[in-house]
């Protein structure tokens, strides 16, 4: 049985990106992006905005740079997995909560333009010199 857990969504960024760091150091940010789409009012059969909301998570990197390019207004688009979580409230109430979990982010160019600015990669680490002498001839491929 093969799972699909992927949804993509279209909006505006309704708050700033929040940059927090995990106690283990690993960067997360969140933020919410609504979904204006036009319905028919079956009433009166006028066409009014009707809108969603989604909260997204970003990790790592990606959360990085969420926070140090975008802000509250900007549409993107978002790629990623729904996830949900449960708990219970102190009233013994059941809560749960739905979050889009970001696998990749970016800018809708639909009404704007953006410059792309790569990042440094980090530096591999160096080799260290042991001390070890090998030939050629040592190595098996």
């Amino acid at each position: 049985m093969v799972s699909i857990n992927n949804i993509t969504i279209c909006g505006n960024i309704t708050r700033d990106p929040e940059l927090r760091f995990t106690p283990g150091g690993n960067a997360v940010t969140t933020f919410s992006i609504a979904v204006n789409k036009r319905v028919q009012d079956k009433n009166t059969s006028e066409w009014v905005d009707d809108v969603d909301f989604f909260n997204v998570v970003a990790w790592f990197r990606l959360a990085e740079n969420c926070a140090e390019s975008l802000k509250k207004g900007d549409r993107v688009i978002v790629s990623g997995r729904l996830s949900q979580r449960s708990w219970e409230d102190k009233e013994g109430s059941k809560r749960s909560f739905v979050e889009v979990i970001a696998n990749n982010i970016g800018a809708s160019l639909e009404f704007a333009s953006c410059e792309i600015r790569k990042n440094p990669k980090a530096e591999p680490a160096q080799a260290k010199d042991d001390g070890i002498d090998f030939t050629d001839d040592d190595i098996p491929f």
